[in-house]
């Protein structure tokens, strides 16, 4: 029987896995090695190597009504798309209102985790932590691993010949990046092109003599803002959009998208990917096409090798002067506090039944939240992995043998590790998987019961944006102002942008809904769909 729980880390996913055990009557302790809440979304100056944190102008990819706590929205007057400021904030708000702090020991290290020895029997774990200089021992009979996967800077210099060897000039990672000062006037070398390496790109352009960005991939660019100046997100994440990508062929599916992706600016033109390219990634930034456009930013191709102040590239151009190379290029996880036996089988979340727990242990009392790449808002998908976990802790959610889930596991293991460049390539759908685990969990939406019971809904939540809110109509941990929640989100988009209120409404969310009534009988269609 699970009654004491562990939970290490006080980012997104460790609130959340706090919050999760609370509601089940579970005990959670849970243990944070800085001085704050907060993980990666509490900036500082500091460039401690023990603990990674966003830049200092970073924008949040996936607007506030995607990312919340499934019931608990952001403040209606927060912009969509937020600073880590108020993010932060919002953890703040968020740990208040449940009374989570006090479940939480700061600036306490764990140093191991480690099975007890009745481990077959009772499922139990030796947790020694370090606080102040004291070693402690505590047992406990669950641990949630909650330190995400931004953990160690991937830095992959073997892959460039001569940046240890010859190079003269400066060479970082993005974890040592806080803002842009220390680069002004310089000719800054950026090798990596996803979400971080565009960021940091665009932003280093406004004050370095010049930026090259090299990569080796086909990306497609998008824009935070869709059509009708909506979040991106909330048009696009949609259970209309979803079915339509299982139902019609792969090929299709990928032609729609790529002609939706080049309406903004044809991405051959600009040297960015190819629709002919089968393996691509996509990131989000609103301005690197004006950057290239304006020469501001220079795409290049991956870097064959470094002289002492010049990079060669893989067409055989040269850049010279080259004062600072700075690599975006992701991170790897590490567990260093689990046992060998436990952590070493760890290669990506495919070793993971379901991607939480590790499939081999006798006893389903060791769950990793958050080391997820989704579509959507990590931040969502670690709430739901955590619902679901402690409703398998408190008993009322069953998993298989251990047998069986080894066996699911085995079907999707890669067969050696890859890069974070590759797991880009590995992320599931956010749809997908949400329903996946709250299906797991008891709490995923019934489109066809909806309809015959509150059509309303059924078209918000079938039409309108997947939001997290859609997981507390049901089962347990409903939360009753799910359904205003659903109602209401388009509004709370708006609310911040009414600063000027026109005469002219027309840009507001009604004719949504009108949308919504006309597609009735194609709701009614892929509900049943759903269904079987």
């Amino acid at each position: 029987m699970v009654r004491r729980v562990a939970v290490i880390g006080a980012g997104a996913g460790g609130l959340a896995s706090v919050k999760s055990c609370l509601e089940e009557g579970l005990e959670p302790t849970c243990f944070e090695s800085s001085e704050d809440i907060g993980g990666v979304w509490r900036y500082t100056d500091s460039r401690d190597s023990r603990r990674v944190s966003v830049y200092r102008s970073v924008i949040t990819n996936t607007s506030k009504e995607m990312s919340c706590f499934s019931d608990f929205p952001f403040p209606q007057d927060f912009p969509s798309y937020l600073p880590h400021g108020l993010v932060l904030e919002y953890f703040r708000m968020y740990a208040r209102h449940f009374d989570l702090l006090r479940h939480v020991r700061l600036q306490t290290r764990v140093l191991s985790v480690r099975r007890r020895p009745d481990f077959s029997a009772s499922g139990q774990w030796e947790v020694v932590t370090e606080a102040g200089g004291v070693h402690k021992s505590h047992v406990f009979d669950a641990v949630m691993v909650c330190t995400g996967h931004y953990q160690e800077p991937y830095l992959p210099l073997a892959s460039f010949p001569g940046i240890d060897s010859r190079f003269q000039g400066q060479c970082l990672h993005s974890r040592e990046y806080r803002d842009v000062q220390e680069f002004r006037g310089k000719r800054v070398l950026v090798v990596g092109i996803g979400n971080t390496g565009g960021d940091l790109s665009v932003e280093l352009s406004r004050v370095a003599a010049k930026v090259f960005l090299s990569t080796r991939s086909h990306t497609w660019v998008l824009s935070r803002v869709s059509e009708h100046g909506f979040p991106r997100d909330m048009v696009g994440t949609t259970r209309f959009n979803h079915l339509l990508e299982w139902l019609l062929p792969s090929a299709l599916t990928r032609r729609i998208k790529f002609r939706k992706f080049n309406s903004w600016f044809n991405h051959t033109n600009y040297g960015l990917a190819s629709s002919k390219s089968s393996k691509f990634k996509m990131i989000i930034n609103d301005e690197l096409p004006f950057c290239l456009l304006s020469g501001t930013v220079v795409l290049k191709p991956n870097v064959k090798e470094f002289t002492e102040s010049s990079a060669v590239f893989e067409d055989g151009t040269t850049e010279e002067n080259i004062d600072v190379v700075l690599f975006a290029t992701g991170y790897n996880f590490s567990f260093p506090f689990l046992e060998e036996s436990v952590g070493s089988a760890i290669d990506d979340n495919r070793s993971l039944y379901k991607c939480i727990f590790p499939p081999q242990l006798e006893k389903p009392t060791l769950a990793i939240i958050g080391l997820i790449q989704l579509t959507g808002s990590i931040m969502v998908g670690a709430e739901m992995q955590a619902r679901w976990v402690t409703g398998v802790f408190a008993g009322w959610n069953k998993l298989p043998p251990p047998s069986r889930m080894m066996a699911e596991v085995l079907k999707s293991k890669p067969p050696v590790k890859r890069n974070p460049s590759e797991r880009e390539n590995l992320k599931m759908s956010f749809i997908g998987y949400m329903d996946k685990i709250a299906a797991c969990a008891g709490v995923k939406p019934s489109v066809v019961r909806l309809l015959l019971t509150d059509p309303q809904l059924a078209l918000a939540i079938f039409f309108g944006p997947c939001s997290p809110y859609q997981y507390r109509l049901v089962g347990r941990g409903s939360w009753s102002g799910a359904r205003a929640a659903i109602l209401s989100q388009w509004q709370r988009t708006l609310k911040p942008l009414r600063t000027r209120v026109l005469g002219d409404s027309s840009g507001s969310s009604g004719s949504w809904c009108w949308m919504c009534l006309l597609a009735l009988p194609a709701a009614l269609t892929a509900g049943f769909l759903f269904s079987k």
